[in-house]
């Protein structure tokens, strides 16, 4: 009896340490692959543009806060603290379970293309207030003169990024926060539909976004089509929108890729919007907007008033 008492309590102390071994891995795996400007792919010449990265340098500081959020996490053009110019902002709003610290490729990209980039550790973003609290450390940095953002912030082009949880808190941030209106526009990424979003007690109006707002989803797997954003609900939030606006579903990406499998186009879209890139803007207006031809991409919609 002993013997077998003794191999049980082995056989539960291997299954502790597997599980342990396997929390570890998780917290540890980025959930943006170091490489991906390398290995998504694109369908249209615009959109392998942007994905790569920019021509910037990037450096990154952090700053510790109290609150649930932990810390402040900013990526920026390394010639900032030297250069005499404005630089345009994205503030990002985390999905869940993917705090910034597991998403460092993609804030770098967007810093490689100019942008100063900034998220915290929220696991509980739907409703703005830390990303909102982001922006408004931002704003306290640009009025700072013993800061490296002094007189740096391009107050004029903010932009509001978020991926599921996140994609509710980007919307939220620019429709119900306390710095709303400094917003220019906004990109949701499979954001969770307003039936889901209520069930998790997630409330947002999507019908109050009065800025150009680019929505684009996946079309792989159960959790993105039957429980996330389902096929007609991407539509009907659409219709919704009043304000200048795009969607599309990019083909066979699951739900975590589309955190960073349509950066191409999320960076063409914020390039245009927060610092005026005419080549950019192709993507999504002129006679043939790339993004409407593009075989990688499924229900395209643009209505931008141009």
């Amino acid at each position: 009896m002993k013997k077998v008492m003794k191999i049980v309590g082995i056989v539960f102390l291997v299954i502790i340490v597997l599980v342990a071994l396997l929390l570890i891995k998780n917290v540890l795996t980025p959930a943006v692959p170091k490489n991906y400007t390398e290995t998504v792919k694109t369908g249209g010449e615009i959109e392998a543009k942007y994905l790569k990265n920019g021509t910037y340098k990037t450096a990154y500081t952090e700053v510790k806060v109290l609150e649930n959020y932990k810390k402040y996490e900013i990526y920026y053009p390394e010639e900032l603290t030297a250069a005499d110019k404005k630089y345009p902002v994205i503030v990002v709003s985390n999905g869940t379970g993917v705090k910034g610290s597991k998403a460092k490729a993609m804030f770098e990209h967007f810093a490689s293309w100019g942008f100063i980039v900034i998220g915290n550790e929220e696991e509980y973003s739907w409703n703005g207030f830390a990303s909102d609290m982001s922006l408004n450390y931002l704003l306290k940095c640009n009025d700072d003169k013993e800061s490296i953002f002094y007189q740096k912030i391009d107050t004029d082009n903010i932009g509001s990024l978020g991926h599921s949880q996140g994609g509710v808190g980007a919307i939220n941030t620019v429709t119900d926060t306390k710095h709303s209106d400094m917003y220019k526009t906004v990109v949701a990424e499979s954001p969770a539909n307003p039936d889901l979003a209520a069930d998790m007690e997630w409330d947002y109006d999507i019908s109050k976004v009065n800025i150009p707002i680019f929505m684009v989803a996946g079309t792989k797997g159960d959790f993105e089509m039957k429980t996330v954003i389902p096929s007609e609900k991407l539509p009907e939030m659409y219709t919704q929108i009043t304000a200048p606006k795009a969607m599309a579903r990019k083909k066979d990406c699951e739900h975590g890729e589309m955190l960073y499998s349509a950066d191409g186009y999320v960076t063409a879209w914020f390039m245009w919007q927060l610092q005026g890139d005419e080549e950019a803007a192709k993507a999504f207006i002129g006679d043939k907007p790339e993004l409407m031809s593009n075989e990688l991409y499924q229900e395209q919609r643009v209505d931008l008033g141009e």
